[in-house]
């Protein structure tokens, strides 16, 4: 245990920041809207720094605003095409300037220890799925959770399982999703996860290969 700055008892973690996907609406369920601000403040009580996709609106804006009046450091992380106010409302925190979207997963995934998605749309689906990619080709080794509000993704769950069944994901790619219902518990999990997956690509081959592509956007651990 560690004492924060009120005197008050803080978890250690082996994170440094997390990274968290998640919708740029709120959802229609009050629960949806609760699970992103449990998570910020889960975050904040194990002393770990958020990375996100930037703006205040949404979810996306409940656990950056969270996170940021607990006193952790936010990085949000926005395209220059997404900058104007009128897309992303005003962003807390630190803000880094990306040139698309390809880069932006670059830059979160650099940044983070492991990733976290709550609720959210093709954007939040796209950059799990990526992340898990990334995870299977052994390009990290950093821990993916899902935070399965009210049963939010048991369908994607489903499909899943059958891509398994299908021969088309390995069991032990299925086993790269760390899901929880909850903040507290998918922390914990997220700090126990161990992967067991076969590597396919080389982490160096890759850095190169992002080095020729991003410059200097390692994601690799």
């Amino acid at each position: 245990m560690e004492r924060d700055g009120g005197g008050g008892d803080k978890v250690a973690s082996k994170f440094k920041r997390i990274c968290v996907f998640c919708g740029s609406s709120q959802g229609k369920k009050t629960s949806y809207q609760d699970a992103a601000i449990e998570l910020g403040k889960e975050l904040v009580s194990r002393n770990i720094d958020l990375v996100y996709g930037g703006g205040s609106i949404g979810l996306m804006g409940l656990i950056s605003q969270a996170v940021h009046e607990g006193g952790r450091h936010v990085i949000g992380v926005i395209p220059k095409t997404l900058m104007p106010r009128e897309l992303t409302g005003e962003t807390v925190g630190e803000v880094k300037a990306v040139a698309d979207m390809h880069q932006r997963k670059a830059e979160m995934a650099k940044h983070s220890d492991a990733f976290i998605a709550l609720p959210g749309g093709y954007g939040t689906l796209e950059e799990l799925l990526e992340v898990i990619t990334w995870a299977q080709l052994g390009i990290h080794d950093k821990p993916v959770g899902l935070l399965n509000v009210d049963g939010y993704y048991n369908s994607l769950l489903t499909f899943i399982d059958k891509a398994v069944e299908e021969g088309f994901i390995s069991p032990s790619a299925r086993h790269i999703i760390v899901l929880a219902p909850t903040a507290k518990v998918l922390v914990r999990k997220l700090e126990e996860y161990v992967p067991c997956h076969e590597r396919v690509a080389s982490k160096l081959s890759w850095e190169m290969e992002q080095q020729l592509g991003y410059n200097e956007y390692d994601i690799s651990r």
